[in-house]
């Protein structure tokens, strides 16, 4: 996958290096079951001992734990091949076989788990602490012990565990924000992430700057807070695959309040906002759903007139706001109608 955007995307060239790992595919098998054992007592002064055949031990799972402090997944890039411990086969004198050790994969929240094969989504990790065991453990076979019965009081039989299971499975991280950031690029979204969090996301005044997603705790009044994403920018026809494509069109699903934004130099602001809310719709038309505030940047390069020129233009369904982060202006307004949006 990632390969494939780098091929279309020349400003992706340095993505392979990135720390930021959203995209994982894995191959995971649990461990087999062990064997029930067929064995009958036998002591120096018990010749003919009934059945005492221990149970076979469980195979290993391997188990999805969700970690609060993982925001990547590079921690499994290279893993492309889990395999769980068998369980150990039953004894004599009803001993049971040793289940199999656990494979714990930790995994940061926003986690979707996907079947490989038929791109069915099977879970997802959003809650700290959260465990699912992805690939269950074979179960251990009965010992001879377990089919005595009075027609049959010395059975010569046993069952074999249980197979383990296995499968390609792919992981895909979608950041979980309070606030996602939607806009083109150089809309200025990394800048107002540094005017009002503590991040400090790469700027540059050239496209696509910004190559994986950003997060910042955006500080209120009275010691509330709230967390904002910047995900890369948007271009028209996105959904397509074109420019960065869906590769972080996903991350935006996981956001409470969608903040659009918009930079006055644009042509058209009111035009360019309905670009970027197509192609969310096209994308998934669920986005919709979510409140959204629209930030009108840059407004330090307008003068007056030009503004009102723009405010008469815009959808009069979502609240708008005017901000420089330059300037440091509309900064303090655009935290209200965010928190008042988050709080609804």
């Amino acid at each position: 996958m990632h390969d494939y955007i780098i091929e279309k995307n020349p400003y992706l060239c340095i993505m392979a290096e990135s720390n930021f790992i959203d995209y994982v595919k894995i191959f995971c098998a649990s461990g087999h079951g062990g064997a029930g054992s067929m064995h009958l007592h036998r002591a120096k002064y018990v010749p003919k001992g009934g059945p005492d055949g221990g149970d076979g031990g469980r195979g290993g799972h391997i188990i999805l734990r969700a970690n609060p402090q993982f925001w990547t997944l590079i921690h499994l890039r290279y893993r492309k091949v889990v395999r769980a411990e068998n369980g150990e086969p039953g004894g004599a004198a009803l001993r049971k076989g040793k289940n199999g050790t656990d494979i714990v994969l930790e995994v940061p929240l926003g986690v979707v788990v996907k079947d490989a094969e038929t791109e069915e989504v099977i879970t997802e990790i959003v809650e700290p602490g959260q465990e699912y065991i992805l690939c269950e453990g074979g179960r251990g076979g009965w010992g001879n012990d377990h089919f005595k019965s009075p027609t049959n009081q010395t059975p010569r039989y046993s069952q074999p565990g249980e197979e383990g299971v296995e499968g390609w499975f792919i992981l895909e991280l979608k950041v979980l924000a309070d606030v996602g950031l939607v806009g083109f690029p150089n809309a200025g979204k990394s800048t107002l992430l540094a005017a009002i969090t503590s991040a400090k996301p790469k700027i540059a005044n050239y496209a696509f700057t910004t190559l994986e997603p950003n997060l910042g705790i955006v500080k209120y009044y009275d010691d509330r807070s709230f967390v904002m994403a910047d995900i890369p920018g948007i271009i028209e026809g996105a959904h397509e695959g074109r420019g960065i494509g869906t590769r972080f069109l996903r991350h935006i699903e996981r956001n409470s309040v969608l903040l659009f934004m918009v930079a006055a130099d644009e042509p058209d602001v009111a035009k360019a906002y309905e670009i970027l809310l197509s192609e969310l719709k096209e994308y998934n038309p669920e986005l919709l759903v979510k409140d959204r505030v629209l930030a009108v940047t840059k407004t330090d390069l307008i003068d007056e007139k030009e503004r009102k020129k723009i405010e008469k233009k815009l959808p009069a369904d979502i609240p708008h706001v005017f901000i420089s982060s330059v300037a440091q202006t509309g900064l303090n307004e655009l935290k209200e109608e965010l928190w008042k949006a988050l709080n609804k």
